[in-house]
């Protein structure tokens, strides 16, 4: 209950959105490059970071609420607002971590974004090259059956 432990708690949470962006960005290596046999353990490796960040969360929520009420402050306290409430260096300190929070936030939300959009690219280019082999379309008949198509030769490019 001390806002040392608050740091402290913050330092490790920074720790780990710092190691969630760089597993971020072997993902998108990963599919930007096309070799798609490691993205599921990327993937994974991502998903078990989201849940530690989430553990740390957590303990950081409770800690900051009982150093709130130790200082006389309402629970569910904000970092702005506990970094306005604390001395020196407590203060300048707090500001740094909730910047630091921000600026990586903004980091993370960009790459998976993209992360996403390879995502989207990479199966709707799937599905178009599976759909030109096959026999059927993506389209429907009249009532409601999938429409299927007669066999056609294809010119494959092997160079591709």
């Amino acid at each position: 209950m001390s806002l040392a432990e608050v740091s402290t708690i913050l330092w490790r949470e920074r720790e780990l959105l710092e190691l969630l962006l760089f597993k971020l960005e072997e993902e998108q290596l990963v599919l930007s490059s096309g070799r798609t046999r490691w993205l599921a353990r990327a993937t994974k490796e991502v998903e078990i970071f989201l849940e530690e960040i989430r553990k740390v969360e957590m303990l950081r929520a409770i800690e900051v609420d009982a150093t709130a009420k130790a200082m006389g402050q309402p629970t569910g306290i904000s970092l702005a607002r506990l970094a306005e409430v604390s001395d020196q260096p407590w203060q300048d300190l707090l500001h740094e971590h909730r910047k630091a929070f921000l600026t990586m936030a903004a980091e993370i939300h960009a790459i998976a974004e993209a992360n996403r959009e390879l995502l989207t690219a990479g199966q709707r280019a799937t599905r178009e090259a599976l759909l030109s082999f096959g026999e059927s379309t993506p389209t429907y008949t009249q009532h409601g059956v999938a429409a299927v198509s007669s066999v056609r030769s294809r010119l494959v490019d092997e160079a591709i």
